[in-house]
């Protein structure tokens, strides 16, 4: 990576789309999936004061990583925490002293700069086809737009509303749509009184230090799994999304950078982050801007919004977290429906990958979860036995990289 210039042609109205999407982003992490730390937090029976050091460590970690890598590479890089993770946590600290888990976390960290640094990554990468990969990326993503539409059960007007307006403004002024849909949503839910922000006190985060304890135990129940399932669920198809939409950033810095974020913030309580995956498809596709070498700001955006609630810990946190399931579920499946229909187009361009890409499109929407793996893996699994079954061989290119020292 090397970093430009900031561009002189760079104008204010280049801006809106990126930072919206930067933003629907970080709302929907927080949104939809934070929940698991603060589950785990409690089964871990943490203090407010650690529980509010694990919301700050995190956000900051990944604000910064992610501003840092998306300014040098120009590329959008969005980070986030490891989600899988964070729900394997939410067993594992029941029956792991906290001191342990964090000596845990920072084994699984220096692994992480280790494999960076190594440069095998980015190999692993490249054994993939582009067929394959833009299938598994349609099918994580399927879930969302599926879940979109399926909020119509749960809150017609609502999830109604948003959808209507998304066509309307996708045939009107396409720009300018996800960002309609968002500010709409969020004038409909104050106007309906249905976000409950009482109880809020706006109060900074504080970093708490816990000196890490390290254990065999510890080693093989969480530091281990930590390492294989933030790997296999989020690094490895939150690069495929970047591939998917034309972006060539190596891997290895994108993992030492990460992994290293997670070493300096693990004693204060971030169990990982890493590359996004399915947030990070909001920033990369044409909704984030149709010049993908501006979709770079999304990634700086999002990265300062990370910030920004790490500053106040737990009270943005919680706000996010207000917001109705409907609200995040339609916004998400609805920001996510070009990249979803790119990803489908790209995997069945190919006559001769179309069948494999479509097994691995099937496997990976099936979200199969087998050996505490979850369904990213797996659908990479069956995609690439498919591939080779259906036509003898990897692809020349892949066999070549295979050769390269």
């Amino acid at each position: 990576m090397s970093s430009v210039p900031f561009s002189s042609s760079l104008r204010w109205r280049d801006l809106t789309h990126p930072v919206v999407a930067g933003l629907i982003s970080v709302i929907v992490n927080y949104g939809g999936t934070f929940i698991l730390v603060f589950q785990a937090a409690k089964v871990a029976g943490l203090s407010p004061e650690l529980t509010a050091s694990w919301v700050w460590s995190i956000s900051i970690g990944v604000g910064v990583t992610g501003i840092f890598l998306s300014w040098v590479s120009r590329e959008p890089i969005i980070t986030a925490w490891s989600t899988p993770a964070a729900a394997f946590l939410v067993t594992a600290l029941a029956t792991t002293p906290y001191a342990e888990a964090i000596g845990a976390y920072l084994i699984s960290a220096a692994a992480f700069v280790a494999l960076g640094l190594s440069g095998w990554f980015e190999r692993v990468i490249r054994l993939v086809p582009p067929g394959v990969a833009a299938g598994l990326l349609a099918g994580i993503l399927l879930q969302f737009g599926i879940g979109a539409f399926g909020s119509m059960s749960i809150d017609p007007l609502l999830a109604g509303l948003l959808i209507i307006v998304y066509v309307v403004l996708k045939r009107f002024t396409a720009r300018y749509a996800v960002v309609g849909i968002l500010v709409l949503g969020l004038a409909f839910l104050l106007v309906q009184d249905s976000v409950d922000l009482s109880g809020l006190a706006l109060r900074l985060a504080a970093p708490v230090f816990t000196m890490p304890v390290f254990s065999l135990n510890a080693l093989l129940s969480v530091a281990l799994p930590l390492f294989l399932i933030t790997l296999t669920g989020q690094y490895m198809p939150g690069m495929l999304v970047l591939r998917n939409d034309g972006y060539s950033t190596s891997a290895n810095p994108i993992v030492t950078v990460t992994g290293l974020g997670s070493l300096l913030m693990a004693p204060f309580g971030s169990h990982a982050f890493n590359i996004a995956a399915i947030t990070a498809a909001i920033c990369t596709g044409p909704e984030a801007h149709e010049n993908p070498d501006k979709r770079w700001i999304a990634g700086i955006a999002a990265g300062v919004f990370y910030i920004v609630v790490g500053v106040f810990g737990v009270t943005l946190a919680a706000v996010f977290m207000a917001f109705p399931a409907t609200f995040i579920t339609t916004l998400a499946g609805l920001a996510l429906l070009g990249t979803i229909g790119g990803s489908l187009a790209s995997a069945m361009t190919d006559a001769k990958t179309r069948e494999a890409s479509l097994i691995t499109f099937l496997a990976a929407a099936a979200n199969i979860t087998l050996l505490g793996i979850g369904g990213a893996f797996w659908g990479l699994v069956i995609g690439l036995v498919a591939y080779v079954g259906l036509n003898g061989q990897l692809p020349q290119r892949v066999l070549n990289s295979v050769r390269e020292p």
